[in-house]
């Protein structure tokens, strides 16, 4: 194995990564001996990566830096199409032909594909790794002062971690060997893309599923059963209080939490206990995302003198706003799709939604009469919260979608508790209800089913904050 691979090294060192095309040797006869070079396109696995030679094998000297970059998107989302640049700058002028080699790899093994954009690229593949490299008309001959070469790589199907881009390269003399020439190796790191956190309304396992949960008022239990995680149970909270469920740690779970009159108890997932005078026994609590960063801050709407009070649990940062009346229900949520709820409020006596929405300013709307519930929710999946109602005097959901328009829905019957919650997690609100410790899903992605979980007396979660 090592003589077969001294004898390759010597071959490859005896074939120019990138001189010129044709070196003449005359002898007594007159006969002209030729050396191919490889100025039509190296061979693969000289790419300058951790494991693989690069162009110094054969040119010898010691690489570069400087000089020889590659250019490569900060981070990637899988499956999509970016394009990658190689180039060569020098002062040098010398400096007249130009080669490099390319691969991509996330742990050691080839992540993404390539794909020629021109004739001065060619792919190459060895061991299941895929490369890209110049070829003869990509070698720019007597060209001064740089080359550059422009493709396509598509990212991997899936989040594979980190990717690397490694490159060598030759800036060559064109004198006809591999004396003189310049090599150089550089390396572009490609982040992961983001981890997904979870918009979901009670997703406790942060798979992107809202979960059907609840709370047992007599001993203050919480039972979920996470589309994701299972079965769990807690104990936290007590007969009287309050459900609040929201993300207050920004980590896409749904937290326990409870309001008791005037003071916040919350069982953070990733930040842990705590517990917060905010508020007063007649307000009405309504957690939400009011700044756009990932995590709920605590607000109540107070109906004596419809003021909104907000504190941001990361900065202690305390604002007030006047918005609505005695006897409006809070219904705060982002209706505009900027990533930051909105004050609004639906007022029963002539069944009238208003909102202050932070991008596109206050509007009034009517919607609904006075014996409606209101259950917003984003429903057509457009990020915007919609304004919707269930009726229970007939079991009907009226929907106004901002993207899809009005539709109607009977769904429940008078008795049951509308749950809206994105159950199949596509990022729309699912019409449901629960009846006597049964669930009536009817998902918009993977349709209509039934699950019997919980009892009656139960506050079924999603309904935390349906009036």
């Amino acid at each position: 194995m090592l003589k077969l691979t001294t004898r390759r090294l010597k071959i490859l060192c005896l074939l120019s990564f990138i001189g010129l095309a044709v070196v003449g040797l005359t002898n007594n006869n007159g006969f002209v001996h030729t050396v191919k070079s490889f100025s039509s396109g190296p061979p693969a696995g000289f790419s300058g990566a951790p494991d693989e030679a690069n162009c110094s094998s054969c040119h010898g000297g010691s690489n570069n830096t400087g000089q020889f970059a590659i250019t490569a998107p900060t981070s990637y989302t899988p499956g999509q199409i970016y394009q990658i640049q190689v180039r060569h700058t020098t002062a040098d002028t010398t400096r007249r032909r130009w080669g490099f080699e390319l691969t991509a790899l996330a742990n050691n093994s080839a992540a993404g594909s390539f794909a020629n954009l021109a004739t001065s690229t060619q792919i190459l593949n060895e061991n299941g790794r895929s490369y890209i490299a110049q070829t003869s008309a990509g070698t720019f001959t007597n060209q001064q002062g740089g080359a550059l070469w422009t493709f396509n790589w598509t990212a991997p199907a899936n989040n594979v971690g980190v990717v690397t881009f490694y490159a060598a390269g030759n800036q060559a003399n064109n004198d006809g060997s591999t004396s003189g020439d310049q090599t150089y190796i550089a390396n572009s790191v490609v982040q992961a893309p983001p981890v997904a956190v979870s918009r979901a309304f009670a997703d406790f396992d942060g798979d992107g599923k809202s979960d059907v949960s609840v709370f047992r008022p007599n001993g203050g239990f919480w039972y979920v059963l996470g589309s994701q995680s299972g079965f769990t149970g807690a104990q936290f909270g007590t007969s009287t209080d309050r459900i609040v469920p929201a993300d207050y740690d920004g980590d896409g779970k749904t937290d326990l939490a409870v309001y008791r009159g005037g003071t916040w108890f919350i069982q953070r997932s990733m930040l842990g206990f705590i517990g917060i005078a905010f508020g007063t026994a007649t307000d009405l609590p309504k957690p939400a995302d009011f700044n756009g960063d990932g995590k709920a801050e605590l607000a109540v709407f107070r109906p004596a003198s419809g003021a909104w009070f907000v504190l941001n649990l990361v900065n202690n940062e305390f604002s007030a706003v006047q918005f609505g009346q005695n006897g409006d229900h809070p219904a705060a949520a982002d209706y505009d799709g900027d990533g930051k709820a909105d004050y609004a409020v639906f007022r029963p006596t002539d069944g009238t939604w208003y909102l202050l929405r932070s991008q596109l300013g206050f509007t009034g709307i009517q919607f609904g009469n006075s014996t409606d519930k209101p259950v917003g929710g984003d429903y057509d999946g457009d990020g915007k919260a919609d304004l919707a109602v269930f009726r229970p005097a007939s079991g009907t959901w009226y929907l106004l979608r901002s993207q899809l328009g009005f539709t109607g829905v009977q769904f429940g019957i008078s008795t049951d508790i509308p749950v809206p919650a994105d159950y199949d997690g596509d990022g729309k609100t699912d019409v449901a209800v629960f009846r006597d410790g049964t669930w009536f899903l009817n998902r918009s992605l993977t349709g209509l089913t039934g699950v019997s979980f919980g009892s009656s007396g139960d506050k079924p979660v999603p309904s935390a904050f349906v009036p």
